[in-house]
């Protein structure tokens, strides 16, 4: 064998395991981004969870705010409902500010804050919530990470060829940062 052909397949076998460990590293880095969304999968089912038992203590104390209540089930029932991730972290949003208008009522009612079953569901609902916010941010973590590595060189060369794609970021929903307003 000459010279020049052991170069080459040498070269040639180092960028087959150069492109080998590309891949392995996408594919990792595209499970910790699925890992990372199943994470925020599991708090927001507890929510779902909590939010029956919620509204069965709240509609006891306030039954005319019937709309509110209502406001929440069908926001729940969009976050169960929604097909995929994008839609979930929409109607997610949704049901934040519903939970939000929720409480806010609930303060108008000094005996329903003071129910035991109230309490403990409201500091449920407060833990699982920082949950859902830390996996958010965790899962924005993970994304960036992933679409990084597959906007650089030289995975940008392949990462298409390889069928992978650019995932999107949990954003808060519009208007997120107003509180509610509530009259009476």
């Amino acid at each position: 064998m000459s010279i020049p052909l052991i170069v080459i397949l040498v070269i040639i076998v180092v960028l087959v395991v150069a492109i080998i460990g590309l891949y392995n590293n996408l594919v990792k880095l595209r499970n910790m981004v699925d890992n990372a969304w199943a994470q925020i999968d599991v708090q927001l089912q507890r929510r779902l969870d909590l939010i029956p038992n919620l509204v069965e203590t709240v509609k006891g104390y306030a039954s005319h705010e019937r709309g509110t209540l209502e406001e929440v089930t069908q926001a729940r029932t969009a976050v169960m409902n929604a097909p995929t991730p994008e839609g979930k972290m929409q109607a997610d949003g949704i049901l934040t500010g519903a939970l939000k208008n929720l409480f806010a009522v609930a303060e108008a009612y000094p005996d329903l804050k003071a129910n035991v079953n109230f309490q403990q569901l409201q500091a449920e609902l407060s833990n699982t919530e920082d949950k859902i916010s830390y996996m958010r941010q965790s899962y924005n973590d993970t994304v960036m990470k992933f679409n990084t590595a597959i906007q650089t060189f030289p995975a940008v060369l392949f990462a298409g060829m390889m069928g992978f794609k650019q995932r999107d970021s949990f954003d808060a929903t519009a208007g997120a940062e107003v509180a509610p307003k509530v009259q009476f």
